[in-house]
């Protein structure tokens, strides 16, 4: 761990507006991880990040398809939701390995389901419930995640 911040969020939308500036700051290649409950607002939070790319569409969350692409100018994101992810011949079988790479960021739901066949997370986001919204735990393991946090504070 080379950094970490935490926040309390009162609701859906300062959930957004977090994720909304941390686009900004985001660079291809990075992996970041979402950690939480269900409905801790995980998939709100990478719907934050798209709309601070730009991206206006819907975005829904890839439980059953475990992965959706969404193509921008300089760079891919692959948003990956591992809540029914089976097994890592899973994993070998679709090709996931190959999301991972110099020309995407990639954004994992349920990363623990994936054990050990997922490469290091730039940036850790660990969600909770609490009585007032939601709180936010967020840990940069490299020092390209760690500018990413400095740069929201």
């Amino acid at each position: 761990m080379i950094f970490d911040s935490n926040y309390d969020l009162k609701g859906e939308s300062e959930t957004l507006r977090l994720a909304e500036n941390m686009a900004n700051h985001l660079r291809p290649g990075m992996n970041l991880y979402l950690k939480g409950e269900l409905g801790t607002g995980k998939t709100t939070f990478v719907r934050g990040i798209l709309r601070g790319l730009g991206y206006q569409e819907k975005v829904k969350s890839p439980t059953y398809t475990l992965v959706e692409t969404y193509n921008f100018e300089e760079f891919n994101i692959c948003h990956f939701d591992l809540y029914r992810f089976k097994g890592v011949h899973e994993w070998d079988d679709a090709g996931f390995r190959e999301y991972f790479n110099k020309a995407s960021i990639c954004l994992v739901e349920w990363p623990e389901k994936a054990g050990q066949v997922l490469p290091e997370p730039d940036i850790s986001i660990e969600l909770n419930h609490e009585s007032f919204g939601r709180h936010i735990h967020l840990i940069s393991y490299t020092s390209i995640g760690a500018k990413c946090l400095k740069a929201i504070i």
